[in-house]
């Protein structure tokens, strides 16, 4: 349980410096009535009373028999969607939405035992839909990338 205490109170130094950060963030156009600087700091102030409360008072941690054991394959498995959503932060500007999306996708359901055809068409029809739907539906702009030719 001490490890969870250090790990809660580490979070919540990590979280205390974001609201630092996020604090004096005004944003030069706002179409939203409180800003762009309260969806951050609502965030990270539930995350800061939830982490105050596991330093407080952490839960014992216990093991049922019908959870998987955190072998190397599974580990495998979260740092490859790590890395996966690495190359999505890098890839989301110059490669755009759609293609990012589909840059990561197709590797994700593949990891979870997807076939390569299924994947493919999954990940392809969800990121063109999703494009449409921020775009089009709630109206949030999202970069086109290399795809920018085809928007006219």
């Amino acid at each position: 349980m001490i490890l969870q205490r250090i790990f809660a109170v580490s979070l919540l130094v990590v979280c205390m410096a974001l609201a630092v950060m996020a604090w004096p963030y005004q944003a030069p156009f706002s179409y939203e009535p409180v800003g762009p600087r309260a969806f951050p700091l609502l965030v990270l102030g539930l995350m800061g009373v939830a982490l105050l409360y596991l330093a407080i008072r952490p839960t014992p941690v216990t093991r049922s028999e019908d959870e998987p054991e955190l072998d190397s394959a599974t580990l495998t498995k979260v740092i490859a969607c790590f890395a996966l959503l690495l190359v999505f932060a890098a890839a989301f500007e110059p490669l755009g939405f759609i293609l990012s999306s589909i840059l990561i996708g197709v590797p994700m359901a593949r990891l979870y035992g997807g076939r390569w055809l299924t994947s493919a068409l999954v990940a392809g029809a969800m990121s063109v839909l999703l494009y449409w739907l921020f775009d089009r539906v709630m109206d949030v702009p999202l970069p086109l990338g290399l795809l920018a030719a085809l928007e006219n």
